[in-house]
């Protein structure tokens, strides 16, 4: 390929770096990028590097001064130059500069040396070019150590030691039950929703929820307490035509949702607060009640789901319906499994979607936040159905003759009716709170 004449020796450069090299790049230098891409690149990088220092002010130079410092022609001085492009050591820009070119060389980190075998690209090239014997060689020197046993990882996890705000009372009360989860938990998030919420959109899972993204998933729902509703929320605001995540965005959408959620407060990182410092006073034995209420802040509704039934796996079906509901009324995850555990009980542990829409819209107008809300308000509203149904009158629709009915019969029948009303009242209510305490005991014993 001809290069002559791609840049004539009057057109001027500036020197760029914004990345900071690592403490041996010289060694990857020499040793690793000179082998693939040969003296004259490698020359033009440490000249370049080194024009940084001599030039503070960032004037511009002519590329007659670079062919005076390397003694090479400017073909050649050319071809080093699209050598450390290709490779990614430098990013080249071109604008007019006065009656010629201006170029704007920004100079790219190389990898460190322990970091450069682990681009598979970049070794296997390495490999082509020195053999197998001196790869190994700069491999086992190079490489990185194999760790020997340390014991068991004690380290501290980011939410373990930082909050992002100042949680109210009630808040650490109900985080306080997570304060035994060991840190592998605490590390690690469940992206079965997520992924279930994808495909049922037809969205390619593998080019949304790729490693990075994860990770970054993981970051922003311990950094701004985030549901994992909110986070779908999230991660469809901050798709893209092609299906691809839009990072920034993403950052941006649970900023927002962690601002509506608290008030407008803003992020600082603090010394997280022991919940055990505020629960000194509370420690006195828990009715069977609030070890459910306990229980359904801390589980996720598939949790809940699953435990319901035995351990067995939540349907497609039931899962996509609760996702409907969490997702179009807003209800944080408490609220929905107190929802689900009630519905369920209601409805002969069957999940019906209309039902679970009617009562939800209810209780996202009453603004309900926490599962002992919820539990409240589900008491308070069964208890007033049941006392509409006591004062509602019975009447004998049919009529059977037209005879002329003593009063004292007419009392005497609409009492036995209201009796038998209201034994079967009993028989109902006595097999609801049969099955209610059924499942406190199985949630009170730990199962």
């Amino acid at each position: 390929m001809n290069f002559i004449g791609q840049i004539l020796p009057v057109d001027g450069y500036i020197v760029s770096q914004k990345e900071t090299l690592p403490v041996d790049y010289a060694k990857s230098l020499t040793h690793l990028y000179q082998p693939l891409l040969g003296i004259k690149a490698i020359a033009l990088y440490q000249t370049l590097l080194h024009d940084i220092d001599l030039n503070q002010e960032q004037a511009p130079q002519t590329h007659h001064t670079l062919m005076n410092y390397l003694d090479l022609p400017l073909d050649e001085i050319f071809e080093a130059r699209l050598k450390l492009e290709g490779i990614g050591l430098l990013k080249t820009y071109k604008q007019n500069w006065e009656s010629s070119d201006l170029y704007t060389y920004e100079l790219q980190s190389p990898f460190a040396p322990n970091n450069f075998f682990k681009d598979a690209m970049l070794s296997q090239l390495l490999y082509h070019h020195l053999g197998d014997q001196k790869f190994e060689l700069l491999k086992n020197h190079y490489g990185s150590p194999a760790l020997q046993t340390q014991g068991v990882n004690i380290t501290a996890v980011f939410s373990e030691v930082f909050q992002t705000f100042t949680p109210s009372a009630d808040a650490l009360e109900a985080d306080g039950s997570r304060e035994t989860e060991s840190k592998e938990e605490m590390d690690t998030t469940d992206f079965t929703w997520i992924e279930q919420m994808l495909k049922q959109r037809m969205i390619p899972i593998a080019k949304v929820l790729t490693a990075e993204n994860r990770r970054l998933i993981s970051q922003m729902m311990v950094l701004y307490d985030l549901d994992t509703h909110e986070i779908d929320k999230s991660l469809l605001w901050a798709l893209n035509d092609e299906n691809r995540l839009d990072t920034e965005e993403f950052k941006t959408a649970c900023h927002d949702l962690f601002k509506a959620k608290n008030n407008q407060k803003p992020i600082r990182l603090a010394k997280k607060v022991a919940v055990s410092e505020t629960k000194q006073m509370n420690d006195k034995p828990k009715t069977k009640e609030e070890i459910l209420i306990e229980r359904l802040e801390t589980l996720s509704p598939k949790q809940l789901l699953e435990d319901l039934s035995n351990g067995n796996h939540a349907s497609e079906q039931d899962m996509k319906a609760i996702r409907d509901v969490m997702t179009t009324q807003g209800l944080p995850a408490p609220v929905m499994n107190v929802l689900i555990h009630y519905v369920l009980l209601q409805t002969n542990m069957k999940l019906s979607k209309a039902y679970l829409e009617k009562i939800a819209s209810h209780w996202s107008r009453a603004n309900i936040q926490s599962a002992k809300e919820a539990m409240a308000f589900a008491k308070k509203e069964q208890q007033s159905f049941q006392n509409a149904v006591r004062r509602k009158p019975t009447y004998n629709k049919k009529q059977v003759s037209k005879e002329v009915i003593p009063d004292w019969f007419k009392d005497r029948k609409h009492k036995q009716e209201t009796q038998q009303s209201a034994a079967n009242q009993n028989v109902v209510m006595s097999e609801q709170q049969k099955q209610i305490a059924a499942r406190l005991k199985q949630y009170s014993n730990g199962n």
